[in-house]
């Protein structure tokens, strides 16, 4: 007698170690505390749903809520083993995600989370020194901007300023780059005045007094170092080469030209520990005063003089191709006579295109530019009636001249940066504070993560502005999965001083102590969960796990089980 058998495999690659991690993060745990639905709905709660969605979001690089649905469907053995609550596939369909946006774009409901996971993470993870950094990017969308607040034209960081766009400003912790502060605001906000908000956001999260704020250029403007100085806490940002600023710098780098200013060699170390010469400074102190709320805020500012090396070959690279290409474009100008070339008549007209010129490539210091007029007598032949006759033809001819003295002052300026800071000496000193700015990379990683691969909100494929805001908040807490589990990874290997292999496709012998969170969950593809369904027995197998993923949940602190006691998990459970 035949007897039937039905087989079901499903993907489970590396979703329970997403979900897992959320767990340990208390994600769920939070948002559940905090979210409060509707009494009459059903089914799985905020937080199952969130750690459910993120862990789509990470294991497939892509967040569109149409899509979720058939994914769990596909996982459910998996998702019913992990998210306690989860009845099933329906739970993930796009209507109750959309729920989930509209509690996250709700600003109360949003403090509280990032305020009570941020806490939890500072104290677990022991980062409670660790500096604040703050930046912003613009998210270019291809939305109809009538009648909406959030989609606006605006200075685009995308390049696309014929789209409209929103903004995103991230206060995150270093060093690993992990979100504190999320902000999500119209596309043509200026972003000098995202900074406050954006402290004041991340003060109840990390604390107040005696941190340390990192921010670019725009972060220099006085009423916001006044509002952090007011606060008790710490700045450092490089200022702005505008204004005031780059006759600040000529009359600092003045003494050291005239060997009265000794300079100090900055020591640093590279990622292998090996010392390395950030370049040279010194401080000015001076005297700064702003208005805050009302009051007038007084202290005592930290100008670091600072010259990197580094900086300065580029900049002199720079400026050499400006000035080759600016000379270029002159001389093209006035070519040669000739057919189909243009004559300049007008030497007013010519010399707006000139200077033109000069600003485009900003080398209005170091060229001259003469103006030269010939006149050419132009004989025109005898035609029927008209009769032989000469004609003045005027012609202007630029000749272009480089400056040498000021090309070498601006050449010996190069590489010479102001920073601004109120931290005392002895908490960050010079070569500290050069070498704290410089791990600005991490969160322009972040960016690079959230504006495209894994969490991939280019295109945004949603139209509400309260579901983009929900949205990118969403992204927020994947990314905080992200940096961490590369945060932690690195940090337990670094302690052991132990490398992982068997990362790299193609190179399975390739070592590495940094690994990103990408290469890490690659690591768990193919491993699949079989449902084997008898007329008397259902077995359930999982595919055992390899040395390297055994010791990545080990790095991690993850248990085992949370792959091993995934079939008996699922089968406990009802569908």
């Amino acid at each position: 007698m035949t007897q039937q058998v039905d087989i079901q495999t499903e993907r489970v690659d590396d979703v329970p170690l997403l979900i897992g991690q959320q767990q340990k993060m208390g994600i769920p745990q939070v948002l559940d505390q905090i979210l409060r639905p509707h009494g009459n709905r059903q089914g799985a709660s905020f937080g199952c749903l969130t750690a459910g969605w993120i862990g789509y979001i990470l294991s497939e690089a892509d967040h569109r809520m149409s899509e979720v649905e058939e994914w769990a469907a596909k996982r459910i053995e998996t998702l019913r083993g992990m998210l306690p609550g989860l009845v099933n596939e329906k739970d993930f369909a796009d209507d109750r995600l959309a729920d989930v946006l509209c509690s996250l774009s709700d600003d109360q409901n949003w403090a509280a989370i990032e305020t009570q996971l941020g806490r939890r993470l500072i104290r677990v993870y022991e980062l409670e020194s660790s500096p604040v950094r703050l930046d912003s990017t613009s998210v270019a969308v291809y939305h109809d901007t009538e009648g909406n607040t959030l989609f606006r034209h605006g200075h685009s960081k995308d390049h696309r300023p014929d789209l409209a766009q929103f903004k995103a400003m991230l206060a995150t912790l270093d060093p690993m780059g992990m979100p504190k502060a999320t902000l999500v605001v119209a596309g043509n906000d200026a972003d000098d005045g995202l900074y406050i908000p954006a402290i004041k956001r991340a003060r109840p999260v990390v604390g107040q007094g005696g941190r340390l704020y990192i921010g670019d250029s725009k972060m220099g403007a006085l009423n916001t170092r006044g509002f952090v100085q007011q606060g008790g806490d710490y700045y450092l940002m490089p200022l702005a080469r505008t204004g005031k600023v780059p006759e600040l710098l000529s009359s600092l780098l003045d003494p050291v030209w005239k060997k009265r200013q000794p300079v100090q060699r900055l020591e640093g170390h590279d990622a292998e520990g090996k010392p390395i010469c950030l370049g040279l400074g010194y401080e000015h102190i001076r005297a700064q005063q702003a208005q805050v709320d009302g009051k007038t805020v007084t202290w005592e500012e930290r100008v670091l003089v600072v010259y990197s090396p580094s900086l300065a070959r580029r900049a002199r690279k720079g400026l050499a191709d400006r000035l080759d290409r600016a000379e270029e474009a002159l001389l093209a100008l006035t070519p040669a006579p000739g057919r189909g070339k243009r004559r300049w008549n007008d030497r007013g007209a010519l010399e707006a295109a000139a200077e033109a010129i000069l600003k485009k490539h900003r080398v209005q210091d170091l060229l001259t530019v003469h103006y030269q007029r010939e006149v050419k007598q132009r004989t025109i032949r005898k035609y029927r009636d008209r009769p032989t006759r000469t004609e003045e033809q005027v012609r202007y001819v630029v000749e272009v001249k480089r400056e040498p003295l000021a090309i070498h002052l601006a050449r010996r300026r190069l590489g010479w940066r102001l920073y601004a800071t109120n931290a005392p000496a002895e908490t960050l000193p010079l070569a500290s504070a050069v070498w704290t700015y410089r791990g600005a990379p991490r969160i322009e990683r972040n960016f690079r993560r959230l504006k495209g691969r894994p969490l991939g909100i280019r295109p945004l494929y949603v139209r509400r502005p309260d579901h983009a805001i929900g949205l990118v908040r969403l992204l927020s807490l994947a990314l905080r999965v992200l940096t961490l589990v590369e945060y932690v990874v690195r940090r337990q290997l670094h302690a052991v001083d132990e490398t992982l292999r068997g990362l790299y496709a193609g190179n399975p012998t390739r070592q590495t102590a940094t690994p990103t969170t990408e290469r890490l969950l690659k690591a768990f593809k193919g491993i699949t969960l079989t449902v084997v369904q008898l007329p008397e027995q259902v077995i359930h197998h999982i595919t055992p796990l390899s040395e390297l993923q055994h010791r990545i949940l080990e790095l991690l602190d993850l248990p085992i089980s949370i792959y091993e006691d995934l079939p008996r998990l699922s089968q406990s459970i009802p569908p």
